[in-house]
């Protein structure tokens, strides 16, 4: 009678044990110690992007170049264009770094001989989270594009690597709000088209953003979510605790070891 009443995990083990080796998979190869030592959790607020705009290119330019530094990709030549002048035939140049890639000290080993481009959905410009999280999600998939080693699962799982990397660089908040979105009363002022592809499910989304949040030792980690995703991020949590209680994974003590430190 008991088990009536148990609360039930927010994902199925399956479902965790892909985002959890996923997760451990960013860690190991896009600069865990630059996670740990310099990964901010962003939210969408004048915090992370105070500067006021006047005109859709000087948004999305702004924009872009936030989001650009804070995933630790200064130094990386990838510029944002207009829609009409992106190419779809554009080869991206193989990129070779010193030491570290990610961050101020990234040091290109020659120069590019072209610039990687970029560019964004107008239709996104009044939905800012969408905005900011295609915009990761783009500069995740050239980051694992260019370290050429495929996630768990192999290249069919590609998408979602690009969301649990853009969420392990920071921007779990956003991803969360932008998976789904509701139509509202008459759906007058809905867009489908500004909208972006998410390749994980809310739940998904809002475990990978409370995984980052626990080893950041992050207490506020719910509060810019959209409020029907509180109750998930809580119960994220009380599962990512049960399962490091419970846990003999190697990679998962060590990023709770991590956790540990900070919280000590």
């Amino acid at each position: 009678m008991l088990s009536l009443f148990k609360v039930s995990p927010l994902l199925s083990d399956e479902e965790t044990q892909w985002l959890i080796d996923t997760f451990s998979w960013c860690f190991e190869h896009f600069d865990g110690q630059y996670f740990l030592d310099q990964t901010q959790v962003i939210t969408p607020t004048g915090e992370f992007f105070p500067e006021p705009v006047s005109s859709i290119e000087e948004m999305a330019s702004v924009v872009f170049k936030r989001v650009k530094s804070y995933v630790g990709m200064q130094q990386w030549p990838v510029e944002l264009v207009m829609p009409n002048q992106l190419s779809a035939q554009q080869q991206m140049p193989r990129l070779q770094f010193s030491h570290h890639f990610r961050g101020e000290s990234a040091q290109l080993i020659s120069p590019a001989p072209s610039p990687i481009l970029m560019s964004f959905n107008p239709s996104q410009i009044n939905q800012p989270q969408d905005l900011i999280s295609s915009f990761v999600g783009a500069l995740a998939r050239i980051m694992i594009l260019q370290r050429g080693i495929a996630p768990p699962g192999g290249e069919k799982q590609l998408d979602a690597a690009c969301d649990v990397l853009a969420s392990f660089m920071g921007f779990g908040v956003m991803l969360s709000n932008t998976v789904y979105h509701f139509r509202g009363g008459c759906g007058s002022c809905y867009n489908p088209y500004a909208n972006r592809q998410a390749a994980l499910t809310e739940s998904q989304s809002v475990f990978t953003h409370a995984l980052v949040c626990h080893i950041k030792g992050v207490k506020d980690g719910h509060k810019h979510l959209k409020p029907h995703l509180v109750s998930q991020f809580k119960k994220a949590k009380k599962q990512i605790l049960s399962m490091i209680k419970n846990t003999e994974r190697a990679d998962l003590i060590m990023l709770t070891e991590h956790a540990n430190g900070r919280l000590s």
